[in-house]
């Protein structure tokens, strides 16, 4: 293993490939030597901007012993086969989420990864913020009560702007729309906060600009004893927006709705809005991938909330196709 670890970017379909080139290029113990893109002019465009060898066969990067690492921002109907190869080649995995297109090639992917002794780790950021670790330590206190009623939204400007892709339309390579992407981070945190798994989805899609996939998105997730989580996607927002609200027995949180501030009311935290303080954030998604390269670790928690993430979102655009409530236990789902 090399000593900063030698990485290559695998794809620029995603938005996020560069930022991860970047992360790459100021983690003081990785360096990246080399891009790979099956549009080749797209992919010695990046390698001429980040000033790395563009290298147009990708078994032929992988075979490379030099070579430790790779982040993968492909589209996302190519994660199992190019993911796949990493991972056969023998070479750790940063990806961009989601891991695969239904949750049979997630898991898979996951143990191809545990078999192969590789260090896979799926780009979750918002489980790092330091909103996210509050409302943690709230719910650890119990202070809220018992959690029954949840709603996250994230939104942005992305089409009404223009600033996203084209190729974030296409139903085949990015297996959805604005849920399948942006969705993606409140679907699990709505899982993260309510500690469990959900038992049924419902969603409802928004057509808005006439793409082939939705640029809104609404979906209940029905958790056990009755609690629900909503979460929300648009890409059609603007201003863009990041709301968390969670209502408990005995008091509620709020985060966003104008402000980067979290605030507490009921219970405990008195008959007032609060501000509470915020700690500083976790490493993030990319710090732990390379600690747990160097650790000889698996990121059991991360894959984990990656595969159920994928599990939840099959089940969304199913039920968004179908218009009806899809269970995610194997129990018939009750008809009103």
């Amino acid at each position: 293993m090399s000593h900063p670890l030698a990485v290559a970017a695998i794809g620029f379909w995603h938005v996020h490939a560069g930022d991860y080139v970047r992360n790459v290029q100021q983690h003081p113990d990785t360096t990246l030597v080399a891009i790979w893109d099956d549009d080749e002019q797209r992919g010695r465009a990046a390698a001429d901007e980040f000033g790395v060898e563009f290298v147009a066969d990708l078994d032929e990067l992988l075979a490379r012993p030099a070579l430790d690492a790779v982040t993968v921002t492909t589209a996302t109907v190519q994660h199992r086969d190019v993911i796949g190869r990493a991972i056969a080649a023998g070479k750790h995995v940063f990806t961009e989420k989601i891991l695969g297109t239904t949750v049979a090639e997630s898991q898979e992917l996951v143990d191809l990864a545990r078999e192969a002794g590789v260090a896979l780790v799926v780009s979750l950021p918002r489980l790092s913020d330091d909103y996210t670790v509050a409302i943690e330590r709230v719910l650890d206190e119990g202070t809220l009560g018992e959690l029954t009623y949840s709603r996250v939204r994230l939104a942005h400007d992305g089409w009404v702007a223009g600033w996203l892709p084209e190729q974030f339309g296409d139903p085949e390579a990015a297996i959805g729309g604005a849920l399948t992407d942006l969705g993606c981070h409140p679907a699990y945190l709505t899982r993260l906060f309510h500690r469990a798994d959900p038992l049924a989805i419902s969603a409802s899609y928004g057509h808005v600009t006439g793409r082939a996939v939705e640029d809104n998105a609404v979906v209940t997730a029905e958790f056990p004893e009755g609690r629900l989580g909503v979460f929300e996607a648009s890409v059609v927002t603007t201003p863009g927006a990041f709301t968390v609200e969670l209502r408990g027995t005995e008091a509620s949180l709020m985060f966003g709705f104008g402000g980067e501030r979290l605030l507490a009311k009921g219970g405990a935290f008195g008959d007032h809005w609060q501000e509470l303080p915020l700690p500083e954030p976790r490493p993030g998604a990319f710090a732990q991938w390379v600690q747990h390269i160097h650790d000889g670790t698996t990121a059991d928690d991360n894959l984990r909330h990656a595969v159920e993430l994928t599990r939840m979102v099959v089940a969304a655009n199913e039920s968004a196709a179908t218009g009806r409530t899809v269970s995610l236990t194997g129990e018939p789902v009750p008809v009103a």
